[in-house]
């Protein structure tokens, strides 16, 4: 089990319990950016009675991870891998893993997109946008990275949008209290997100509200007018930005939607509901939320993607299948007859 940093308890505690609860023993690599939070978890579960050997855990560097992941997937005791996280890593893994014959569970990156159709009730789909945009800085797998709006009604969605993104407070929450908006996780993922600001300005995009990142800290940024030549059309920006693709009508929405590598996560917004499932059914993504946020998990319900997003899922009854065998068996009540 290979979790995550940037949702350090909750991604950590699905990729232990869901293997033990199946019968499982685990062996749980922290992840190098929050190893202590990782630990703590595993330190708890232990002091909670596990067993010896039922849950262990593993701590590496950075420039160690090859060999630790090579060697763990390479064991003849482990069954089977789950890991979240980057889609590039996940390719990585995927390709060790089918070299042992081991299946995985990958929940990696993506690129939500919500649409608002023209029917929509506006001020619902910006709350969403708001909280889906920019919850946890964006570092969010299923964070709303594409709003995809109707252009009939596009012009007021993003003008109310705009505004509100404005009034969300920015800081460190070490220092300041109240903050929304905190910093990303490496000055790295500034620079990153700067360039495909650039790019995507150069090219015609408006930035409608926030701007540059100063470092780790970056205010909550919409780019508006967005086209396939852009980098930020596509690639993922795991930080408190999001973009806007203004389509023609619903079919366009959709066709949209889909122009993308990844398929994780995605929501639509309209008041005639028939029609809203229409465009969720047409959307290929793990899960759709109709006139909800991107950000939405639930225990109960299958969670995972397709396309570059990744196989397999976590939650309710699904990671039944993922975490255990299935075996045929038969016991034949009388004698047999066979040919010879």
């Amino acid at each position: 089990s290979i979790a995550p940093w940037n949702g350090p308890v909750v991604l950590a505690a699905r990729a232990i319990a869901y293997p033990l609860v199946c019968g499982n023993t685990v062996v749980f690599r922290a992840s190098e950016l929050s190893p202590k939070t990782h630990m703590l978890i595993v330190d708890v579960l232990r002091d909670a009675g596990l067993p010896p050997g039922v849950l262990n855990a593993v701590t590496n560097a950075p420039q160690d991870a090859p060999e630790v992941v090579d060697a763990l997937i390479a064991h003849p005791a482990v069954r089977r891998i789950n890991f979240t996280g980057s889609t590039r890593v996940g390719r990585v893994i995927a390709e060790k893993a089918a070299r042992h014959l081991k299946r995985c569970l990958l929940e990696l990156g993506g690129k939500a997109p919500l649409v608002v159709l023209d029917d929509a009730d506006i001020d619902e789909a910006v709350k969403a946008a708001v909280f889906g945009a920019f919850l946890y800085q964006g570092q969010i797998c299923m964070s709303t990275e594409r709003i995809v709006v109707d252009e009939k009604i596009a012009d007021t969605f993003v003008a109310r949008f705009a505004a509100r993104a404005r009034e969300l407070p920015v800081g460190d929450p070490a220092t300041c209290g109240g903050c929304v908006v905190g910093p990303m996780i490496v000055r790295e993922s500034g620079d990153r997100i700067n360039a495909m600001i650039n790019d995507a300005v150069n090219q015609g995009a408006n930035v409608v509200a926030g701007g540059f990142a100063d470092g780790a800290v970056m205010p909550a940024t919409i780019v508006d007018r967005v086209t396939p030549a852009m980098r930020i059309y596509d690639e993922e920006t795991f930080g408190p930005i999001t973009t806007v693709v203004r389509a023609k009508d619903a079919d366009d929405a959709v066709r949209i939607a889909n122009d993308t590598a990844y398929g994780l996560s995605s929501a639509v917004f309209g008041r005639d509901v028939t029609r809203a499932l229409s465009v969720a059914m047409r959307i290929e993504a793990g899960s759709c939320h109709i006139n909800g946020s991107t950000v939405q998990n639930e225990a109960q319900a299958p969670y995972g993607g397709t396309k570059a997003s990744g196989y397999g899922r976590f939650d309710g009854r699904a990671v039944i299948d993922e975490f255990t065998e299935l075996k045929w068996i038969t016991i034949e009540p009388t004698p047999q007859s066979y040919p010879f």
